[in-house]
């Protein structure tokens, strides 16, 4: 991956762009470390509520990214960063200085919302301020940035944690977020597009029903999967969901571009995105719940324990980048998905009550970590691919959006099996999620196989904007 020749435009676009993708996703994964230290602090507060912590970002991260794209142009995509990174940035705050757990929550949730909104504002820098010369690497390190904050995620949020505590995890961000807002306003200010907002209805709608049908699996094995209020949200959320669709299909101005469906390879890549969402982070945050609860290290020892697969997860992206002859998308998914597959089927297997890193974990670690990046690789590929170069920002975002929803759903259905659970428990609950994970896992790689080949030469202008590791 090359940068950019400096004399080929200014810096701060690419800076910014890398800046927010690296904010956003590293607090997909830095609060993962946060739930033991929560547990401890707000006394009372079971585990199938603490994973709100991880699920509410991600549901509205989730929702909002799909028409957030539509927003950067109808606002200007300078406006819309400067908003998104100032609205993170103070909800960062709240966070940290949060006397209670539900006033966490609701700062959880304004982070979600400035992080959607500054995703796809930072896309727009690379696509419409970078040079055409440079606009392949240019977007290369946008998305790698999201590979580094996965992989420093874990290791950070363990130093942080055990040196500071859990509220640091959020105090980190205020410095890095103002320090993007003041580069920000550097830049010219762009003239927004003529033209309406997305649909508000079906953005809410979408919300909403994203958010029910997460809350119904998290609490269906408390509430009772046929009891009253565990039905009300499935059934309610997925009408939600159902009749934002229905809009979408018809609006001038839809929260999602359902259009972009069509295609086989596409609507593939976001299946396979869903289900790479439900084992990528259902197995991070079973990782430290598994590492401080079972073989009972400290914060600091499982995020330095989860590093060496995040590791090899950005360094397969890497790889994949630079070799002359690259694999298929539909390889590198296939392949990387049977990975997943085989190590958290062998871990639900044999999941050991004592500490074996070196025998056990290391191992399984470094191969799910480049299972995970050769899935990441080969979906974001075939995503990209598959839809016309105008459309690049849309497709990706909704197929990134796809991984969160996924995500969502993997952690509520950790929260669902492990429902009750106590340290005293020991090891057979959590073999039942990484045996979930197994399952999933194989139906991505099914789903793999239907990702069609896309000829590089027949769409020039997409293969340069394939997406490595985002």
């Amino acid at each position: 991956m090359t940068l950019p020749h400096p004399a080929a435009g200014p810096p701060i676009p690419l800076l910014l762009a890398c800046g927010g993708s690296f904010l956003a996703f590293l607090d997909v994964t830095i609060t993962n470390l946060a739930v033991p230290a929560l547990a401890a602090d707000f006394g009372g507060v079971d585990l199938t509520a603490l994973s709100w912590v991880v699920t509410l970002y991600t549901v509205l991260f989730a929702a909002l990214l799909a028409p957030a794209g539509r927003a950067a142009d109808v606002l200007g995509r300078r406006r819309l960063f400067v908003v998104g990174v100032a609205l993170f940035t103070l909800a960062s705050l709240l966070a940290a200085l949060a006397p209670t757990f539900e006033l966490l929550l609701a700062a959880r949730g304004a982070q979600a919302v400035g992080a959607a909104a500054l995703m796809p504002a930072s896309l727009a820098f690379v696509l419409a301020d970078t040079p055409a010369a440079g606009r392949a690497g240019a977007i290369g390190l946008w998305s790698a940035a999201a590979s580094v904050a996965a992989a420093v995620g874990p290791a950070l949020g363990g130093v942080l944690v055990n040196a500071f505590g859990w509220r640091s995890l959020f105090f980190v961000n205020v410095p890095a977020g103002v320090a993007l807002c003041l580069l920000a306003l550097r830049l010219p200010a762009v003239a927004a597009v003529r033209g309406r907002l997305p649909d508000l209805a079906g953005t809410a709608l979408l919300t909403g029903g994203i958010a029910l049908l997460v809350l119904g699996v998290t609490h269906g094995q408390s509430w009772g999967w046929t009891h009253g209020p565990t039905l009300a949200c499935l059934l309610g959320g997925a009408a939600a969901v159902a009749l934002a669709l229905v809009r979408s299909s018809r609006h001038a101005e839809p929260a999602i571009q359902i259009g972009l469906w069509r295609g086989r390879a596409y609507a593939s890549a976001n299946v396979v995105s869903v289900l790479f969402g439900v084992v990528l982070y259902a197995t991070l945050l079973l990782g430290v719940l598994f590492l401080t609860e079972v073989w009972r290290y400290s914060e600091l020892e499982a995020g330095l324990a989860m590093t060496p697969g995040a590791i090899a997860s950005a360094g397969v992206g890497i790889a994949v980048s630079r070799l002359a002859r690259r694999p298929s998308p539909r390889t590198l998914t296939v392949a990387g998905a049977l990975g997943l597959a085989a190590t958290s089927g062998a871990l639900a297997l044999w999941l050991p009550a004592q500490p074996h890193f070196l025998a056990v974990w290391l191992p399984a670690g470094l191969i799910s970590g480049a299972a995970m990046g050769a899935v990441s690789v080969g979906v974001s590929s075939a995503a990209a691919l598959s839809v016309p170069p105008a459309d690049f920002a849309a497709g990706t975002g909704l197929n990134i959006a796809a991984r969160q929803v996924g995500g969502a759903l993997g952690v509520a259905v950790l929260a669902a099996l492990l429902a009750g659970h106590t340290p005293a428990d020991g090891v057979p609950d959590l073999a039942r999620v990484y045996l979930v994970c197994a399952v999933a896992a194989i139906a991505a790689a099914v789903a793999g196989t239907r990702l069609v080949l896309v000829s590089p030469e027949a769409t020039p202008s997409a293969a340069s904007a394939v997406v490595k590791g985002a």
